[in-house]
């Protein structure tokens, strides 16, 4: 059910001397043994990564998409396995870790379809010259991604440098690495070259210093929070090295008064427990007009406390632990934080059971501005219900925080939804759903949630340089 865990560097998986144990969230057993990068792992994938790109970055586009799409296809037949592997490590119930796998996959196929659609162009001019636009793979690309979704977040830094012609050294989460090695095969048997893809894990400050000062590393791409962006972003500064940043968030839900509520109550404390919260779209802070408030805080706390808590293999599951032991202790702290501040506890709010990282899904109502989780994501299964007296009280609340990534509205005024598509300071909004991205949308955040968009046309534009091309038939 678990894979054997490596490290891949230049085509090859490899052990090493060091390695760090892999924990099931939800029953605090060991699963594996995870090895260890050390200096010479990393200059040895710097290398592999460095050749891989003088080859790959040759390849025709429409050879690029098809290698692409055979690993994608590879992942959908082994979606129950991987999935198997993602709950193991991870603990969120089995029928999200499938559709992580399939989201993993479009991910990947709609990439396969953008590399053959990176166009230049010809910019009109005077007789006798001729400009031209052109986009190129960046290079080798430097990319860190988190333990929430332990495949399809990989999946979305691998699919665009590989689509754009680049090579790429993946640091993937130490606690979830399943996910990343589970693509590593699956490009591995589609025929990827040597060095294009490496797979590295190990200590993540030792090996973003180690990585990011390299000359060849062109791009570096990070999902995580914010803290670590701004000091990664710092580092690449140095060296004028560009970055792609997807930090935190703290997504706010406004709630008007025209809305069905029961609806909008029940998707709300739906989408607040998957993956116990601990993603960093997860609607977290809603601002609910104060004349449908009561009723809706009570739908809302009625289907929170009613979701199913416990080990992500077992049928019927909705929830499962957190992704790790300090989680516990961190949002323990957050809720003592908010009722000392005058916050009510309407379900929720402890460790849930003896064993394992669970925590109860949690709700919070009246929750003042001071408390520390209305400026601080919990990154877990913890809701906010504030009353707002009108639209632009909500607006003003949402805008509060230093945050701007994802963002919800219920409301089926056009007026509404107009206001707030000029005002509400995200970089995804949606309306009357609590998805926020597809793989033909970009995503990505405003403010501290960082810059740069992963997905959609706008995707693979961080992989890629613009070199313009000015042809003149006369020598000056």
């Amino acid at each position: 059910m678990y894979p054997n865990l490596e490290l891949f560097i230049g085509g090859k998986w490899r052990k090493t001397a060091r390695d760090m144990p892999v924990v099931n969230p939800a029953t605090e057993e060991e699963i594996g043994r995870l090895p260890h990068a050390e200096k010479k792992d990393l200059d040895d994938a710097l290398e592999a990564a460095e050749k891989g790109f003088q080859l790959w970055s040759k390849t025709a586009p429409r050879d690029r998409a098809d290698t692409i799409l055979r690993a994608a296809a590879i992942l959908r037949a082994r979606q129950d396995e991987i999935a198997l592997a993602i709950t193991a490590e991870h603990g969120k119930p089995l029928p999200q870790a499938r559709q992580e796998v399939i989201r993993g996959a479009e991910f990947f196929e709609w990439d396969a379809g953008e590399a053959m659609r990176t166009y230049g162009r010809v910019i009109p001019a005077a007789r006798g010259q001729k400009f031209t636009v052109h986009h190129q793979p960046i290079g080798v690309v430097a990319a860190f991604s988190p333990w929430n979704f332990p495949l399809s977040q990989p999946a979305r830094k691998i699919g665009g440098a590989l689509a754009a012609g680049c090579s790429i050294i993946l640091k993937a989460a130490e606690e979830t690495p399943a996910g990343a090695i589970h693509i590593v095969r699956a490009f591995a048997e589609a025929g990827l070259p040597a060095g294009v893809l490496n797979l590295v894990f190990g200590t993540p400050s030792e090996i973003s210093d180690h990585l990011i000062p390299q000359s060849s590393v062109r791009l570096v791409a990070f999902t995580g929070s914010t803290a670590v962006g701004r000091h990664l972003t710092t580092l690449a500064a140095q060296h004028m090295t560009p970055v792609l940043m997807e930090l935190g968030g703290h997504a706010p839900v406004i709630v008007c008064e025209d809305t069905d509520v029961e609806k909008a109550a029940i998707s709300g404390a739906m989408r607040k427990m998957r993956n116990a919260g601990q993603v960093c779209t997860s609607p977290t802070r809603f601002f609910v007009h104060e004349s449908i408030f009561d009723s809706f805080t009570e739908k809302f706390v009625e289907r929170a406390a009613a979701t199913v808590v416990g080990n992500g293999m077992d049928d019927g599951v909705e929830m499962g632990p957190l992704a790790n032991e300090r989680r516990v202790p961190a949002l323990t702290q957050q809720v003592e934080n908010a009722r000392a501040a005058g916050a009510e506890v309407r379900t929720g709010g402890a460790r849930h059971g003896t064993t394992g990282y669970f925590f109860q899904p949690t709700v919070l109502t009246n929750v003042p501005d001071h408390a520390h989780i209305m400026q601080e994501e919990p990154f877990g299964p913890i809701a906010v219900i504030n009353p707002v007296s009108c639209l632009e009280n909500a607006i003003q609340q949402a805008n509060s925080v230093p945050y701007g990534l994802a963002g919800y509205a219920f409301t089926n005024r056009a007026d509404y939804i107009d206001h707030m598509i000029d005002t509400v300071e995200v970089g995804n909004l949606s309306i009357n759903t609590l998805e926020a991205s597809m793989p033909e949308t970009p995503f990505g955040g405003v403010k501290s949630s960082g810059y740069g968009r992963e997905g959609g046309t706008e995707g693979l534009d961080n992989y890629m340089t613009i070199k313009n091309v000015w042809h003149s038939a006369d020598i000056a």
